[in-house]
């Protein structure tokens, strides 16, 4: 009675009746716009356009599918209207001039990628994902994971999402996207096909890593002093073999410890830097603000987020952001040193 009262008060145009029925699932509406979308910034003007769109669509809300569904159909059709519309997505950023980096491994695909501050996650309602979901909330909102949605299909995208990692039916994901049951079933078939080219299959990945646990406590101490000093030797000992380094939205990623390690001599500890990093997490995983410190005065300047993969102790993957990701960790753009 009480959300019949609520969807009744809203239809009138109370507007913080409205905004009782949506509160409770906006953290998890934009989450769902960040998995489509890659972006934060993109997934934050998504759910303001869902929101936007429901206050005015709320006459056409008929009660036959849950708040809930109906609020997911209305954010995933904005989320495809913005991959089709000709909204300018940024592009691989040139890297500056008189730096010369290594030949990287390959070129960047997804040069809008933006890390997930884990704040916002923890502002989910229910983190459960439904009864037919194949992706533990987890491992579904790594950056690695994040990645591979970006390179399938904008509608393979959504349909994957809809039911491997929120776990919605055939049945619900066909009238959210308003399709048939046999369009959605042939496009999460393509889907999966193609993610399982790119990652391990689900339940083998790499959990996250506890942030409280001695071997990440033990790994941070040593990055720590790693950065603080100069010492590349000491932080490529802590990279695996296979090391990834990723740095949207310069598209340069090199593969290898020792290809890893040309490119922080070259270019991330050239002319002798140093760096103070604080600690944070995104996208479920350890996470540092870092900051290259001003040998003329006693201040250290934002230089980046760090986003680390972990495997058996050891890094498996680095991936540096630009400086202006950092406020939506709270992080400041200087700190005294």
């Amino acid at each position: 009675m009480v959300t019949t009262d609520l969807l009744e008060q809203a239809r009138a145009g109370d507007g913080e009746a409205f905004r009782q029925l949506i509160e409770p699932h906006r953290h998890e509406l934009q989450l769902h716009c960040y998995r489509i979308l890659g972006s934060a910034q993109d997934a934050e003007d998504a759910l303001q356009e869902t929101l936007l769109a429901a206050w005015r669509g709320l006459s056409g809300f008929e009660g036959r599918a849950s708040m809930r569904t109906w609020l997911y159909r209305v954010a995933t059709s904005r989320c495809l209207n913005a991959l089709r519309s000709a909204r300018h997505r940024p592009g691989p950023r040139s890297i500056a001039p008189g730096l010369d980096p290594p030949e990287p491994s390959r070129l960047c695909d997804v040069p809008w990628l933006e890390p997930y501050p884990d704040g916002l996650l923890e502002g989910l309602a229910d983190s459960a994902p439904g009864p037919e979901a194949r992706y533990e909330a987890g491992e579904a909102i790594s950056l690695a994971f994040v990645t591979a949605l970006q390179l399938l299909p904008p509608r393979q995208r959504a349909v994957l999402i809809l039911r491997d990692v929120l776990g919605f039916r055939t049945r619900e994901a066909a009238s959210i996207l308003d399709s048939s049951e046999e369009s959605v079933t042939s496009a999460l078939k393509r889907a999966r096909a193609s993610l399982r080219r790119r990652l391990p299959p689900s339940g083998l990945a790499q959990p996250p890593a506890s942030p409280d646990s001695a071997q990440a406590r033990e790994l941070v101490t040593r990055l720590t002093r790693a950065y603080e000093t100069g010492a590349v030797d000491d932080l490529v000992a802590l990279l695996t073999e296979d090391v990834w380094l990723t740095m949207p939205p310069l598209p340069l990623e090199y593969q290898g410890a020792e290809l890893a390690g040309r490119f922080l001599t070259a270019i991330a500890f050239r002319q002798d830097r140093r760096y103070r990093l604080i600690p944070t997490r995104a996208n479920g995983q350890l996470a540092f603000g870092f900051y290259v410190r001003d040998p003329q005065a006693r201040i250290a300047h934002a230089a980046g987020l760090l986003v680390l993969t972990l495997a058996a102790g050891k890094i498996c993957a680095m991936t540096r952001f630009e400086p202006a990701v950092l406020s939506r960790f709270g992080l400041p753009r200087t700190i005294p040193d």
